[in-house]
């Protein structure tokens, strides 16, 4: 009978951010499948957990994966755990799950520490609806390609970076979602020295010309509210008569009442305005 393979969060700076229930487990396991041996060693020296550790990281992933497999086959419980957080967010895991499933192996993720959800609930954004992007793609035509599209997201947005991109990323996110877009600046999370600061991106910017950055950052972006979208239909419109906006309406074959109707919905007045603009 084959293994389970335990995905187990662990603490993303407060070493006391970790459960009961993930102790246990690393103390059951048979193997230890870490990110970092050595950063993994101050963890679990302070548990006292003495299960075997072996390395699994970006670089072994796919080739460790097989090794992983193969032990699991043979009945061996594995544990794995990244140097920070929940395995398979924005660390090496997801490739090794789907390889379990492929191989009819049980998975399970014991909950825990994530970066996103800590920044997220601590932002004073929305959190009711949100998309999670991670670093963005070092690639520079992909990354171009999900800044168009963030550009109309409506939801909440989140992304990490480094201290080394922060100023850059912002300037380009600034770019696309402009100067007064408010998000929340989060770094050293659930550490001593933890910040959170809502702002704005020209604000965000003016700050860090003056004050190196300095951490790991979760940026915690507002989504485009409704009335940026109706203020950016509205001069979508303005360089067009409103004779001519109704013609494409008519010729779309909706009657004169119907196209006044849509005039004033895309420009933001009401149908008695158009109808007097139109009688002028």
């Amino acid at each position: 009978m084959s293994g389970t393979l335990y995905l187990c969060a662990t603490p993303i700076g407060n070493m006391e951010d970790i459960t009961y229930r993930v102790v246990r487990i690393l103390n059951e396991v048979d193997l230890i499948a870490a990110e970092d041996t050595r950063t993994s060693k101050k963890l679990l020296d302070r548990y006292n957990i003495n299960t075997r550790v072996t390395s699994y990281h970006e670089h072994n992933k796919i080739e460790k994966a097989k090794t992983l497999i193969n032990k699991l086959h043979d009945g061996n419980n594995i544990a794995l755990i990244t140097d920070a957080g929940t395995p398979g967010i924005s660390d090496p895991g997801e490739e090794l799950v789907a390889m379990c499933y492929d191989e009819n192996i049980e998975v399970t993720s014991l909950p825990g520490a994530a970066a996103l959800i800590t920044a997220i609930t601590m932002s004073g954004q929305s959190s009711r609806r949100f998309v999670f992007e991670a670093f963005l793609p070092k690639d520079k035509k992909y990354r171009r390609h999900v800044l168009e599209e963030l550009k109309n997201e409506t939801r909440t947005i989140i992304v990490y970076e480094s201290p080394h991109h922060l100023k850059s990323t912002l300037k380009e996110l600034e770019s696309v979602l402009g100067k007064d877009r408010e998000l929340t600046i989060t770094r050293e999370l659930t550490k001593r020295h933890e910040e959170k600061n809502k702002t704005t991106f020209e604000k965000a910017l003016e700050y860090y010309e003056e004050n190196e950055p300095r951490g790991e950052y979760v940026l915690v972006i507002a989504g485009k509210s409704k009335a940026m979208q109706e203020e950016e239909r509205r001069e979508m419109w303005e360089e067009t008569t409103i004779k001519e906006h109704m013609d494409i309406y008519l010729k779309q074959g909706l009657d004169k009442k119907e196209a006044m109707k849509a005039v004033a919905k895309d420009r933001g007045v009401s149908k008695r305005d158009i109808y007097k603009e139109l009688i002028d």
